[in-house]
């Protein structure tokens, strides 16, 4: 796999796999087993998928050394500040059965996210941590939490997908040398994403799948990508992009694809905030 030098200095594989929503133990499991054994070494969790102890299992019998892996994990709104933070982080770290982490986020813009990077900046200086960063932050929130802090993320991991191509906040994280990473870059397949035609014949050009393609876009666009997918098959199918590269006219056809619109949902909509907010309290 590919790398990228972070703004700290550390290497982060471009591609990784993401096992959001998979909450059955053994499948995530057995599904990362699968997934270090093909090669993939960048492996994105979060406490709020309730999987870290089956990312843990994994790497353990996986028989590759620990310093070849790139672990990230996050951090829920509802460990938000200070004190709950230094917890939260205690906890991914038993539950991964890790001595340290490689990249931890603040999953979403929400709370005391402020208490909760001075916790992650004394994680960072102590060495449990090599790399903190943010989720679903705008270009906004993360210059403001850069500004008043020793130390600026190196991450922000956000939507980023043909329908949701984030041109804007890409280049504003570029410029401010902090590397974006995609999630959902398939969109889950909505608005009939794999059956695209456009995608669909730039595949064939490239004998190539549509899902090779839009993983290719987004690298060359300088994005870290993170699919998911519990299929052995396509695992190998979304690994092997590094083999082709898309000519600028492709990367402009692609481009006019952009419907600038969320698959999911706004993080700067109140009501999304609301109802992040309404959710923790119910499960309090």
């Amino acid at each position: 796999m590919k790398e990228t030098t972070l703004n700290n200095g550390i290497s982060m594989p471009t591609l990784g796999i993401g096992i959001f929503q998979i909450t059955d133990l053994t499948m995530a499991e057995n599904v990362v087993e699968d997934a270090i054994q093909i090669g993939y070494r960048l492996i994105d969790t979060a406490s709020s998928y309730g999987n870290e102890e089956a990312v843990g299992k994994a790497i353990k019998n996986s028989g590759v050394d620990r310093s070849d892996l790139f672990i990230t994990t996050k951090l829920w709104v509802s460990d938000t500040g200070y004190e709950a933070t230094k917890r939260a982080i205690t906890n991914s770290l038993r539950k991964l059965q890790l001595n340290y982490l490689d990249l931890y986020l603040i999953h979403q813009p929400y709370g005391n996210v402020y208490g909760s990077w001075r916790a992650m900046e004394e994680a960072y200086k102590a060495g449990i941590i090599r790399a903190i960063g943010v989720s679903n932050f705008s270009p906004d929130r993360v210059l403001d939490l850069s500004l008043y802090n020793d130390i600026r993320p190196v991450v922000d991991q956000i939507e980023i997908n043909p329908w949701m191509q984030e041109a804007k906040e890409v280049s504003f994280l570029q410029e401010n040398k902090i590397q974006p990473e995609a999630w959902a870059p398939f969109a889950e397949g909505k608005h009939h994403m794999f059956t695209n035609s456009l995608i669909r014949q730039i595949a064939a050009d490239h004998h190539k799948t549509t899902g090779q393609v839009i993983l290719r876009w987004l690298v060359q666009r300088g994005i870290v990508v993170i699919p998911k997918s519990i299929h052995h098959d396509r695992l190998v199918e979304n690994s092997k992009i590094f083999d082709f590269e898309l000519n600028q006219a492709e990367m402009a056809q692609i481009k006019n694809l952009d419907k600038n619109e969320s698959q999911f949902f706004d993080h700067r909509d109140p009501a999304s905030v609301k109802n992040i907010h309404d959710l923790i309290r119910n499960v309090d």
